[in-house]
């Protein structure tokens, strides 16, 4: 019989799956963080953060039935000190910077890990570029990714497509992401759909991990 995963249960079960929050941090997701306060600057059309707060308290929602139901709490984090980026990220960046080392703007925006829950500091936009992710996500026998968080169309993404190529199953949760360019957001959701995996609501995932809370069925790690 085929051991590939191919329903949404299937690669949903909370002992092979890890929630993945991208990037829940105030430079990205705050009023008054860089995204928000530069675009404002430059004059462009500014970027609205209003919907951060609602998509930060959906996601703490998930993660809490997810931690009772046995699934993995993967949190990513940038930190972008020009020290850490490499040339071409530099070149795309301005002189302010972003998710700077110890400041406000590199802090989890709203929800923060529990003890227990993963957590990686990333240099670029993929998750796993360079970081420890993978082999933590190996130890602990994860086959599932549950993609939640920001930007949908740039980190999200990039670390999507990095799990896929390295063989998880990929899961978007489309109310739990968000960008400030909604045509991309709209480009990620439609290219995962076509090529990388699952895009559903957070409501189904709640009620798929909340069956095996009320099951009680015991995390397999």
């Amino acid at each position: 019989m085929s051991n590939i995963l191919r329903t949404l249960a299937e690669k949903a079960q909370p002992n092979h799956t890890a929630l993945l929050i991208v990037d829940m941090q105030n430079d990205f997701c705050a009023q008054g963080g860089y995204l928000q306060r530069t675009r404002a600057e430059s004059g462009r059309n500014p970027i609205r953060v209003d919907e951060n707060a609602v998509i930060a308290d959906r996601i703490g929602q998930l993660a809490a039935v997810a931690r009772r139901s046995g699934a993995t709490v993967a949190w990513l984090r940038s930190v972008y000190d020009f020290k850490y980026l490499a040339d071409a990220h530099v070149a795309m960046r301005d002189d302010e910077g972003c998710c700077m080392e110890g400041t406000w703007g590199a802090d989890f925006f709203r929800i923060q890990p529990h003890e227990g829950d993963v957590v990686v500091d990333k240099h670029t936009f993929s998750g796993f570029h360079e970081t420890g992710l993978h082999a933590q996500l190996q130890a602990r026998g994860i086959k599932t990714l549950v993609m939640t968080g920001v930007a949908t169309n740039v980190c999200v993404d990039s670390t999507l497509r990095h799990g896929f190529f390295l063989g998880y199953h990929i899961v978007v949760a489309e109310d739990c992401v968000g960008s400030g360019n909604q045509t991309g957001h709209e480009g990620t959701l439609s290219t995962v759909k076509v090529n990388f995996g699952e895009v559903t609501a957070c409501a189904d995932l709640l009620q798929l991990f909340d069956q095996h809370v009320r099951a009680g069925v015991s995390p397999v790690l």
